[in-house]
């Protein structure tokens, strides 16, 4: 039975805060409710690249309001229920009015985004005890961030023993560790959550301890604390061929080991896990505090200090301008130069109005978190593709590539203003896309700008106990060094070794280049899933929460599958698995980061990509939809 919304507001209390409205997602809004989409005008189409926003003039802007309101006032004094889903036709028509003809295609991607609030659209519809009733199968979950605490609610709804295992004594993952000034998301708040868990974000990039009690309050509420073991770490895992389970060995604290055996293991433990410190020579003499922004020590003072910053990605791109205004002197060490995307709301709270109607406004937080996602699952995937006949350079990879790094580079010049020495330091040397191209509201370049700051290109060539030395020759000194310097994105599952048939190890099989189906699953390697496994991140196009619940449910499909047909395991088909693979090869190195010989985080020690997802989004949407038993060995 479709449920229905119980109540709204007045339209007194609406329209009283109706000028904090997006119009998109407010014009959205009435279309669901009135079943009408003639509101969806040519005349108040937004433009997609300012989605949630309009970019409407102010007066057309309000006439849209107004339209709006009345209809909607109308339609509610009408006193008929209205349902959370969406009336046929309404989310074809949002597509194609917000987006477009780049809409084409992705009406089930449009409707796998949109979640009202109370619905979760993707839980298990099943119970181990309505499939197999008596079965003994239990699973463990490494890592308790994002994805693990996903896949543990996904067992729990149904009825599924688990234990998840985490090395820390906090939930939250890569939001519990990392700590450091400004610490907080480059992704919109209300796409960066759980579809079917919305929450009163207080800020359109939310902090990192907003977050935290984010997810704290997501497992506390499903009761998902009483299954973690804290401080407890994976080392190994072993696949038992006679009694088809997986042997999890775990240490704790103490040191003490324990082996447990389970039916299925999800390794949730991510990619940004692990820091990654560069090889320096003599490091180990520097006299001072050295570490890393994911491991920031508190207990160091920067106030009055010579602090040298290595590393300009999107970490020291939050933490430094903080350093930079507590700090005597602050080097920040470019080995190359970030692109950044404007972001005038990056570090802005919400309004009290807004928050409200996003709160108490039924659908439209639904219809706001939409029309942030939509443009940005397309996002910028065919502005950061080769063309082989532009041809591609390590300025441009294709027209459109040029395009954009025109647009990126004159939000930087303009930022230099009459800085010619800084504008020649922070315009890249290479494609847009080749590296993360960080958000920003003009903090970075009026930090560079500052007395006490001072940006120095190159790499860091030793260290000495007063400071570093760089490929230029300079010696600068040093109170405390900061690492911005990311993590080790390429290396999977480590340090835990996995052990499948026949003896084989995991890490030996990859060798440096790791790769999963749908970032998922392993051929030799039997009911072993990965949650944001390798070829799974997303920074150009797509949105990593919405991947994670495609993950998650694929997952719980693969387990109704064991579990309705009374088998014990699954191990993916190698012919399968290399199909697979040379799609994602092939198709990698016709995007900037895979063609450009710049490196970064996307990279491995070979310069190859383990890391990106290279494809549409509706294309990891469909692989991910269900499991297909044809593509497995079933036991």
């Amino acid at each position: 039975m479709t449920s229905t919304i119980p109540s709204f507001p007045t339209i007194e209390e609406i329209r009283a805060r109706a000028a904090s409205t997006e119009v998109p997602a407010l014009l959205m809004t009435v279309a669901h409710v009135t079943g009408d989409v003639s509101v969806l005008r040519d005349e108040w189409r937004p433009d997609p690249a300012l989605l949630p926003a309009s970019g409407l003039a102010p007066e057309i802007a309000d006439a849209a309001r107004a339209h709006a309101l009345d209809r909607l006032e109308a339609a509610l004094a009408e006193d008929r229920p209205v349902s959370v889903e969406p009336p046929a036709g309404v989310l074809e028509a949002i597509g194609r009015w917000s987006l477009g003809e780049t809409a084409d295609g992705i009406d089930d991607l449009i409707e796998a985004a949109f979640v009202p609030d109370g619905v979760d659209p993707r839980a298990p519809r099943w119970t181990l005890e309505e499939l197999a009733p008596g079965r003994t199968f239990d699973v463990a979950i490494v890592g308790t961030g994002i994805s693990g605490l996903l896949s543990a609610l996904r067992m729990k709804q149904a009825g599924i023993p688990f234990t998840i295992y985490e090395k820390g004594h906090e939930v939250g993952g890569t939001w519990s560790e990392n700590t450091y000034p400004d610490c907080r998301t480059d992704v919109h708040s209300h796409i960066y959550t759980y579809s079917f868990h919305p929450h009163d974000w207080p800020s359109y990039f939310c902090r990192q301890s907003v977050i935290l009690d984010y997810l704290r309050g997501f497992a506390e509420k499903n009761g998902l604390l009483e299954h973690i073991r804290f401080g407890t770490a994976v080392a190994a895992a072993a696949w038992d061929e006679d009694s088809h389970t997986w042997s999890v060995t775990t240490v704790d604290e103490e040191q003490r080991e324990t082996t447990t055996s389970y039916s299925v293991l999800i390794s949730a433990v991510g990619q940004l896990n692990r820091p990654s410190i560069p090889a320096i020579e003599g490091l180990e003499k520097f006299a001072g505090p050295a570490f890393h922004s994911a491991e920031w020590d508190h207990s160091v003072d920067l106030a009055g200090k010579r602090v040298a910053v290595i590393g300009t990605g999107a970490s020291a791109l939050q933490f430094a301008p903080a350093v930079a205004k507590i700090a005597e002197q602050v080097t920040i060490v470019q080995r190359s130069a970030p692109w950044l995307m404007p972001t005038p709301e990056l570090r802005r709270d919400i309004g009290a109005d807004e928050r409200w109607l996003l709160a108490c406004l039924p659908l439209y937080r639904a219809y706001y978190r939409l029309s942030i996602f939509l443009p940005r699952v397309i996002g910028q995937l065919s502005a950061v593709t080769v063309d082989l006949d532009y041809p591609p350079t390590e300025r441009a990879v294709s027209a459109e590539n040029e395009q954009l790094r025109r647009v990126l580079t004159d939000y930087l010049l303009q930022q230099a203003g009459e800085r010619t020495d800084l504008a020649e330091a922070i315009v890249p040397d290479y494609p847009p896309g080749s590296k993360r191209i960080v958000r920003d509201d003009g903090t970075w370049v009026a930090t560079l700008k500052r007395d006490n700051v001072r940006l120095v290109t190159g790499g860091v060539t030793r260290a000495d106990e007063t400071g570093i030395w760089t490929s230029g020759g300079e010696h600068v000194e040093a109170d405390v060094i900061l690492f911005g310097t990311g993590f080790k994105a390429s290396e999977y599952l480590m340090p835990m070794r996995i052990t499948g048939r026949d003896g084989r190890d995991l890490h030996e099989l990859w060798g440096i280049d790791a790769a999963a189906y749908m970032g998922i699953t392993i051929p030799g390697f039997p009911n072993l899933f990965c949650a944001y496994g390798p070829n799974t991140n997303l920074v150009v196009h797509g949105n990593l929460v919405f991947f994670l619940e495609c993950q998650a449910a694929y997952v719980v499909d693969a387990i109704r599958m064991l579990l309705e047909g009374g088998h014990r395991s699954m191990d993916l088909r190698a012919d399968v698995f290399e199909a697979y693979q040379d799609e994602i090869a092939e198709q990698s190195a016709l995007r900037a980061w895979g063609w450009s010989k710049t490196h970064s985080w996307y990279h491995n020690a070979e310069g190859r990509s383990t890391v990106m997802w290279p494809l549409p989004a509706q294309r990891y949407l469909h692989g991910t939809a269900a499991a297909q038993p044809e593509l497995y060995d079933i036991a």
